[in-house]
């Protein structure tokens, strides 16, 4: 199967690009999958479109394709965080509007049996549960969370679908006192979720750490994707869990260019990483992916607005950046100038 969805942004920031080296390689970008993200109730009726324009591409070229998406719109969302505060409040009928917003995605995909789709589920919420529930907002959360994903499960059981719930990255979750918290709260909502599509895990959605390090911090317990993934594999086969994983490498491409691990905001000097691919080399990952498209940004460094999160004025993010989500022209150039392996 071939993926489809292309960032359409591209091309335009490619076209602004005056050194002719780095144009054509950012040209390039344009033709690698990303995900689409669904983050508003706004932009669901697009997955239709999106949909109708896949089927027709499979009937005219006899090709089987994929559509990647994101379902990132709970009530309360990133509760730890400030930077991407999503439009559902949970004590403003928020969890009625998502169940909306989840019947709504659920009926449009139903209508297109021959379109795989592979869904990543709201990257960030579940971790917050095993780390941040000293923080009131994710104590108050957790419930709606756990009850939500759930009931969204139960609802996207469909034979052309898969779903990744996420599990943050290998410096969030990869330490000795969160995996086995970890696996037994993926396994909890798996199995009250029965039956659903669940194929397993994401890791390192948006963030910058390497597969495999080339320069290991002593200080950090597994410092990349592939040691938290082998870590983590067996205490989710204990519980019951489908130990699958695929990983975010977007924005992986150079290691070690963080002044702290826990810096995951625009960072200064990163690189495009592995293209994404199911030749993964790996028995427990089924592929590379592109989750968070590389150019959009983490989050502001404008400490006047409402959505900044200290992390965006760290001396290692680039400044000055945008609102998370908006287009980040100065980081897409980097990206794009360091992309290991090369474009």
């Amino acid at each position: 199967m071939q993926l489809i969805c292309l960032n359409p942004q591209v091309a335009s920031a490619a076209a602004s690009i005056p050194d002719p080296g780095l144009y054509s390689q950012a040209l390039k970008v344009k033709d690698i999958p990303v995900f689409i993200w669904l983050d508003t109730l706004a932009k669901v009726p697009s997955l239709d479109t999106y949909l109708a324009d896949t089927r027709a591409q499979q009937t005219a070229t006899g090709k089987k394709l994929i559509v990647q998406l994101v379902l990132y719109n709970l009530p309360g969302r990133d509760c730890h965080a400030t930077t991407s505060y999503g439009e559902l409040s949970i004590a403003n009928n928020g969890e009625a509007l998502y169940k909306q917003f989840i019947d709504t995605i659920a009926s449009i995909i139903s209508k297109y049996p021959d379109v795989r789709v592979v869904i990543v589920f709201e990257p960030g919420s579940l971790p917050t549960l095993v780390t941040n529930l000293s923080d009131p907002r994710c104590a108050n959360a957790a419930p709606v969370y756990r009850s939500l994903t759930v009931y969204a499960l139960k609802k996207l059981y469909y034979c052309h679908v898969w779903v990744y719930l996420d599990a943050g990255h290998s410096r969030w979750l990869g330490w000795p006192a969160n995996l086995p918290p970890a696996a037994q709260l993926f396994a909890s909502i798996y199995n009250a979720s029965l039956p659903n599509r669940v194929r397993g895990l994401s890791t390192n959605v948006g963030n910058y750490n390497p597969l495999v390090t080339t320069v290991p911090d002593p200080n950090i317990y597994l410092p990349d994707e592939i040691k938290y993934i082998e870590a983590l594999a067996p205490l989710l086969t204990q519980n019951g869990f489908p130990a699958h994983f695929i990983v975010d490498t977007g924005r992986n491409g150079v290691d070690n260019i963080r002044d702290d691990w826990n810096n995951s905001c625009n960072i200064e000097g990163a690189g495009l990483g592995v293209r994404p691919t199911p030749s993964t080399g790996h028995p427990l990952i089924d592929a590379f992916v592109w989750i968070k498209p590389p150019g959009e940004s983490d989050g502001t460094s404008d400490i006047t607005s409402p959505r900044y999160d200290t992390t965006c004025g760290s001396a290692d993010a680039k400044k000055p950046s945008l609102e998370a989500g908006q287009w980040f022209q100065a980081h897409f150039v980097d990206l794009v100038r360091n992309a290991n392996p090369p474009l």
